[in-house]
């Protein structure tokens, strides 16, 4: 008999974490969750694997890899849980953290008052070193390597183990910092470093400084973890490939991921998204709003034929992070988001969450302030328990938090739940606003596919705000970002700074740094056990208009690198530059076009799970899948409405709301006015309803 082979993603969210193995013979999927234990996250992941095996009736000898999506990093920042940090770099650039960037966050007419955020490094763990490189990476002044053990010993002696060191224009020439490197190692061998020249080969001495000091902040804790949950899943699958995702869109092997921790900061929405991109492509539709409902927030972020898109002008809380990552916004408005009054009495939701622990005022041990979750079961539009009846919910508890609240707006529980809801869908829908109007895109063009547990329960009221024509919910959307793990290449990114006008190219220098990117892209993936052949390296660039502070990527051919290639990524510049800003110079020869940033991926394609069809409904109505009915409020009155059973409905079954469909990890909540349509893989298609 085969020995069956599986493939696990896991997701760890703020709430539960995720978990989805697929058939590697048959492309079926086995789905399941358990709550995230916040205190040691590799205990949830553990259970979680021993869980799906255990459903699957398999052992550990049947997994074939395990990929996994992480907050660690992110919440370390978030929280500001930060060991003391010092920073070493050249002299006469003691204050770039102090002076920053000027960006004033809401615009400078709502805030009579703004401070910028708190130095990641304080003052007196800044150490100088004399040393020189020019734009080009010459050296202008040699590297004092008295300076440099002096720094050294200095941060040793103060009790600094954690260093980021970034020294002027070393994206162009990494030699002075790999010497002080060097000497680090020597002076101070215990202590965690990491070097601009590794983490970002870019220019901009701000955001490449704070990149190298958060990539050295966390770089300790995400070692920490990711050691510790590849030694227990060794006694689980001994020798089992273990990846971790990473912000790009892509995994890397846990063994590398630990040396570059900065790429894992958008872990987990990275996976959903690109799990939302290959559901809705198979479902037909090529621009898709994807909207990742979990426990503590909602990420959002905009797929146009198939490929999220990129940024590299991210951020996690305070901290600028211009690593290569998928677009995306977050807001506070996840299921444990809390209701709470402003001092002008006005009604707040988020960005606050009661997360796992204690979780909404519902769960058998919840907190003492009314969520986002207690809204909606006081409503009735979530059944009185998650995870098929795992975690008993209290409606008595949602209710009389609710009616605490309402007492202090004078309104009554229905109204005062209604408006949590109602701040919390405009919340979700300023965020898709920012990944789309903001960009130069139409909303009203797209498809909004919802996952993650709460994803789905505010779709027909997003639809209504934004003007939205249709949404589509996956099966078990509750795990989508687990399944998204699956879905996933190895990449990595490469990218060197070298500014140039268009007019005076030297399309020598660039075929000559593209060549050596594409070594590192070739010679990272060998190291990932890819053969040649498999490789794929794709090339592009950033370009802006001369003058301008910020820059535009587009696509640069991956074939021969002639004239004809480099005009016609120009073209592809003025044609992005008039999508995202509604106008170009094209046609004006006196605004020169420059080159900026050349940048690399290499791609190391893996075989995704198959979409498997649902067989067809064993007779017509959609009868077979009610459950019963129960009172739920909508528009302005309760409603007896029926509640379904999604396993049991069939291609081709259509709901009419008022409606509640119920699965394992999440519900779907059919407005009045909706009806939901059920594809031939079993997503839920909802659209206003023309009867």
């Amino acid at each position: 008999m085969e020995t069956r082979r599986v493939r696990i993603g896991i997701d760890t969210g703020g709430t539960f974490t995720d978990v989805v193995a697929v058939d590697e013979a048959t492309g079926r999927t086995t789905t399941t969750k358990t709550p995230s234990t916040p205190a040691d996250p590799a205990e949830g992941f553990i259970t979680g694997v021993r869980k799906v095996l255990d459903l699957m009736g398999l052992s550990g000898d049947a997994v074939t890899a395990v990929s996994h999506g992480t907050t660690v990093a992110t919440n370390q920042l978030l929280e500001g849980r930060l060991d003391r940090i010092g920073f070493i770099t050249t002299e006469g650039y003691e204050s770039v953290l102090e002076i920053a960037r000027q960006s004033v966050p809401d615009g400078y007419g709502n805030s009579y008052f703004w401070a910028k955020p708190p130095r990641i490094v304080p003052a007196d763990l800044v150490r100088a070193v004399r040393g020189r490189l020019d734009s080009r990476g010459e050296e202008v002044r040699p590297f004092d390597e008295d300076d440099a053990r002096a720094a050294a010993r200095s941060l040793r002696d103060a009790g600094v183990g954690t260093i980021g060191v970034c020294f002027l224009h070393s994206y162009a020439n990494d030699a002075h910092e790999r010497r002080m490197l060097e000497i680090l190692r020597e002076e101070h061998p215990d202590a965690v470093v990491s070097i601009s020249s590794q983490v970002l080969r870019e220019y901009r001495e701000y955001e490449r400084s704070v990149t190298t000091l958060v990539d050295a902040a966390v770089k300790l804790r995400v070692g920490a973890y990711v050691d510790n949950i590849s030694a227990r899943l060794e006694e689980i699958a001994p020798g089992v490939p273990f990846y971790v995702m990473k912000s790009n869109g892509g995994v890397l092997s846990a063994a590398e991921v630990v040396h570059q921790p900065i790429t894992t900061m958008l872990s987990g929405p990275a996976a959903g998204a690109l799990g939302a991109a290959l559901v809705a492509g198979a479902a037909g539709f090529d621009r898709v709003l994807t909207c990742d409902g979990g426990g503590t927030s909602t990420d959002v972020t905009v797929v146009i034929d198939g490929e999220p898109a990129l940024t590299t002008e991210g951020s996690v809380g305070d901290y600028p992070s211009k690593i290569p990552m998928i677009d995306v916004v977050t807001v506070g408005a996840g299921g444990g988001s809390i209701a709470w009054l402003s001092p002008e009495s006005t009604l707040k939701v988020g960005p606050r969450s009661a997360g796992a622990d204690p979780g909404p005022m519902c769960y058998p041990s919840g907190g003492n302030q009314p969520t986002v979750t207690d809204a909606h079961v006081a409503l009735g539009r979530i059944p009185p328990h998650l995870l098929g009846g795992e975690i008993p919910l209290s409606v008595e508890a949602a209710r009389a938090g609710l009616e605490q609240l309402g007492a202090k707006l004078d309104l009554d529980l229905e109204r005062t739940a209604t408006g949590i809801l109602e701040v919390s869908a405009w919340n979700q829908a300023n965020a898709l606003r920012q990944v789309t109007v903001a960009r130069g895109l139409d909303v009203r063009d797209f498809t909004l596919t919802t996952f993650g547990g709460s994803g789905s329960l505010l779709a027909c009221r997003l639809m209504d705000v934004l003007g939205l024509p249709r949404t589509l919910v996956p099966p078990d959307p509750g795990n989508l970002s687990a399944f998204g793990l699956l879905t996933v290449d190895v990449r990595n990114d490469h990218v060197q700074t070298a500014i140039q006008r268009h007019a005076d190219l030297d399309l020598e220098r660039v075929r000559t740094v593209y060549a050596e990117l594409e070594t590192r892209a070739r010679q990272a993936l060998d190291g990932e056990g890819f053969a040649r052949d498999r490789q794929r390296v794709q090339r592009t660039a950033d370009l802006r208009y001369g003058g301008q502070a910020f820059e535009v990527r587009v696509p640069v051919t991956d074939g021969e690198l002639d004239d004809a290639a480099v005009d016609q990524a120009s073209q592809d510049f003025h044609a992005a530059h008039r999508m995202l800003y509604g106008y170009d110079f094209a046609e004006d020869p006196r605004q020169a076009v420059e080159w900026v940033n050349l940048r690399v991926s290499g791609i190391g394609p893996i075989r995704r799970p198959d979409l498997v069809e649902l067989p067809p409904a064993s007779g017509p109505g959609t009868d077979r899948a009610v459950t019963g009915t129960r009172p739920v409020f909508f528009d302005d009155d309760w409603t007896d409405t029926p509640t379904y059973d999604r396993p049991r409905l069939a291609p081709g079954d259509v709901v009419h709301g008022p409606a509640v469909i119920e699965e394992f990890g999440s519900t779907v909540p059919v407005h009045p006015g909706f009806r939901a349509t059920v594809d031939a893989h079993g997503n839920l298609l909802l659209e206003r309803d023309a009867r």
